[in-house]
């Protein structure tokens, strides 16, 4: 699928939104109010339907994810394929996975993420670049960027939230005690890790106010410096941590050490 989907898109001339459609021949393109439903691609009329009421880079990323519904059902290999390794549910669940795939593969291809991640290696700027250059989500960008990233990372989106939206466990988390259901604390909005990283950090873990990544949402100013990872049961990982602020939120990496090699001290 990410084969099909990344040949369609160099055959386009752009990968701005009319454009993306200029590789599916009398398909049109048509938004609508369509209540919680973010698209759908109805192939007896030939027609991809967009939620005309989703922020931008939402529509963006479905209308991927629409023609990754129209690249596969025309091929026919791989269609046949799925349908004889999975059945009902699972098959749609399947479907759909790699519909989000394809859409990963049309509007952040390799050859973008690579330029990004050797300009400016594993970290903040890396993912605030793809994001803007893609015109993805957050959410979209970090899980392809981590994907593709080949050293152990883990990469987060922080930003503001209330106490009582917090999803702590249990009794609350130490970092956030004492403070009103209606302060504000950083946390984590999402986050992912590159495949050679066994860990996670979980979204709403809390980030410390005395940690560089808040105190580069307070200052606006990138830092790169040895640090450690806050997760949510309290320990505290040693990393390096690369800081990418934006207004309201903070893009970050966590690189964790590489063991030594043999031979090495």
């Amino acid at each position: 699928m990410r084969v099909i989907a990344a040949e369609y898109a160099q055959s386009l001339a752009g990968l701005d939104t009319h454009s993306l459609m200029d590789g599916l021949d009398g398909v049109k393109l048509t938004f609508m109010a369509m209540g919680d439903r973010d698209g759908a691609y109805d192939p007896e009329h030939r027609v991809i339907l967009i939620n005309s009421q989703t922020r931008p880079d939402r529509q963006r990323f479905t209308l991927a994810h629409e023609i990754g519904h129209a690249l596969l059902l025309g091929d026919d290999d791989l269609l046949s394929d799925l349908h004889d390794s999975f059945e009902g549910s699972r098959l749609e669940e399947v479907i759909e996975t790699l519909c989000n795939v394809a859409a990963a593969a049309i509007l952040m291809p390799e050859a973008l993420t690579t330029e990004l991640l050797t300009r400016f290696g594993p970290g903040g700027r890396a993912l605030a670049e793809l994001i803007r250059r893609a015109d993805v989500s957050a959410s979209s960008a970090i899980y392809t960027l981590a994907e593709r990233t080949n050293v152990p990372v883990i990469y987060a989106v922080c930003a503001l939230s209330r106490v009582e939206d917090d999803p702590a466990d249990g009794a609350g988390d130490s970092r956030s005690a004492g403070k009103a259901p209606t302060d504000r604390v950083l946390t984590v909005r999402v986050s992912s890790a590159a495949p050679s990283v066994k860990y996670s950090l979980r979204p709403g873990t809390p980030i410390p106010d005395d940690h560089p990544v808040a105190v580069a949402l307070a200052t606006g100013i990138p830092s790169t410096e040895d640090s450690y990872i806050p997760f949510r049961s309290g320990r505290r990982m040693p990393a390096h941590v690369d800081v990418f602020p934006e207004p309201y939120r903070v893009l970050v990496s966590f690189a964790l050490p590489t063991r030594p090699s043999k031979g090495e001290v």
